[in-house]
């Protein structure tokens, strides 16, 4: 189970995350394009960063909202999605490039990536945008107990994906994800979102914030890198991972 985590949110002088610190434990990086977050240079920093570490390197695409760290939902058309998508994967994979290296994956962010999950014309536009990028470039997207359903669509288009797991977001009933404006959608305790990790990584599923199971079989686990205990907890979690690997 490979761990990931959105990095590269810092902007300018003001700075987000402890990108430093957590890109030595986690796999994939999902990187901050621009739009909700970044600039030229802290991606650059990023991926450098990233290969230092020999992290794979995925483009977070977000809607054009800054001043909303892209949490706010905004109206577009499929073939504005499509750009958004286009404009912020080519800028880091310019910058990518220029490192030798490409981005291997997308991964949508905030409310893009919410308003995705709840309406099929934007998953269709994401998902086009993302296989006539270029071909074989996978999808990272979340996994709810729709997935079947998401892969049929994704087979469709021809295009490759990855389910994503929270290990430090609440779930409802429906196998989506508590909203952030609710009370506990975030967990805060590093041994809670070590549990829920475990969980998902030995059992292929969690239990939902009302107690019913959710068999939900993610390729990877997220961990926020602008949680306060990112970094706490994405240590303990390769620990725990490691472990219960050894003893298999």
């Amino acid at each position: 189970m490979k761990l990931n985590c959105d990095l590269g949110e810092s902007f300018g002088a003001w700075t987000m995350g402890q990108d430093e610190a957590v890109m030595p434990y986690i796999d994939m990086a999902n990187v901050a394009c621009g739009f909700h977050a970044s600039d030229p240079s802290i991606m650059a920093t990023t991926v450098a960063l990233a290969l230092q570490h020999r992290v794979e390197i995925g483009a977070h695409p977000s809607y054009q909202d800054l001043v909303g760290f892209g949490r706010r939902s905004i109206s577009h058309t499929p073939e504005e999605i499509r750009g958004l998508i286009w404009y912020q994967a080519g800028a880091l994979d310019g910058i990518c490039r220029a490192h030798g290296t490409r981005v291997t994956y997308v991964k949508p962010h905030g409310a893009l990536n919410n308003d995705m999950m709840k309406d099929r014309t934007v998953l269709r536009a994401v998902m086009e945008a993302v296989a006539s990028f270029r071909d074989g470039l996978p999808l990272m997207l979340p996994v709810t107990l729709q997935a079947d359903q998401h892969r049929e669509l994704a087979g469709q288009i021809g295009l490759p994906l990855i389910f994503e797991a929270f290990a430090d977001r609440a779930y409802d009933d429906q196998g989506h994800l508590v909203a952030r404006r609710e009370a506990g959608a975030v967990h805060e305790d590093p041994e809670v979102i070590v549990q829920q990790a475990l969980s998902l990584v030995s059992r292929q599923g969690l239990c939902s914030r009302s107690g019913q199971w959710l068999s939900l079989a993610a390729d990877t686990l997220c961990v926020h890198g602008d949680n306060a205990h990112a970094l706490e907890a994405t240590r303990l979690i390769r620990k725990a991972i490691r472990e219960q690997q050894a003893s298999a």
